[in-house]
C-alpha cells in the first residue's frame, strides 16, 4: 500500500516556493534561515503571508532562530525589506544580517537543536496530531520533526 500524502488544503494554503527549513544560509551555516529571508521577501512582494504561514510568522521557528541569535525578528524583516526596497543583491542582505547577527552564530548548536524539533515528548504528540489532521496518521514514524513536517507538507518528503 502507498504512503498517505496530505489532504489537500487541510494544512491551508501550502507555498512550494520557500525552501526546505533544511537549506543552510551559506555565509552562516544556519539552517533555517534561507526560509526565513524568504518569507521576509514573500511579505514584502505579496503583502502578508498566506494565513497558514502568518501565524508563524516572525512567531514560531523564526523566533526560535532569532532567540538563538539573540535578536528581534522583526529586524531580520527591516533588513530584508530595506535591501528589497534599494535593488540591493543577496550578498548586500548578508552583509548586513552579519553586522546584526552576534559574531559567533554557533550554527552548530542550532542546527541540531532545528533537527530535534519535536522529538521530546510533546513534540511527538504534536506531529502525531498534525499528521492526523493532515490524513497522514500512518506517517508518524517517518516523519520524526517540525522540519520534515514542513517538507513533508509542502511536498519535498514524498
Amino acid at each position: 500500500m502507498a504512503a498517505s500524502k496530505p489532504i489537500p488544503g487541510s494544512t491551508g494554503e501550502v507555498l512550494t516556493c520557500l525552501p526546505s527549513p533544511y537549506q543552510p544560509h551559506a555565509p552562516t551555516g544556519l539552517l533555517y534561515l534561507p526560509r526565513f529571508l524568504a518569507k521576509c521577501a514573500y511579505v514584502k512582494t505579496h503583502g502578508s503571508l498566506p494565513a497558514s504561514y502568518a501565524k508563524n510568522y516572525k512567531r514560531g521557528l523564526d523566533r526560535f532562530l532569532c532567540l538563538h541569535l539573540g535578536i528581534d525578528p522583526a529586524a531580520v524583516e527591516k533588513i530584508v525589506h530595506e535591501c528589497m526596497d534599494a535593488g540591493a543583491d543577496e550578498a548586500e542582505r548578508d552583509r548586513r544580517l552579519l553586522q546584526l547577527f552576534p559574531v559567533d552564530v554557533r550554527a552548530t548548536k542550532w542546527n541540531r537543536e532545528l533537527a530535534q524539533k519535536g522529538m521530546t515528548p510533546a513534540g511527538r504528540d504534536f506531529l502525531r496530531e498534525a499528521l492526523t489532521n493532515m490524513g497522514c496518521a500512518d506517517r508518524v514514524d517517518e516523519i520524526i520533526s517540525v522540519p520534515d513536517l514542513i517538507d513533508f507538507d509542502e511536498g519535498r518528503i514524498e
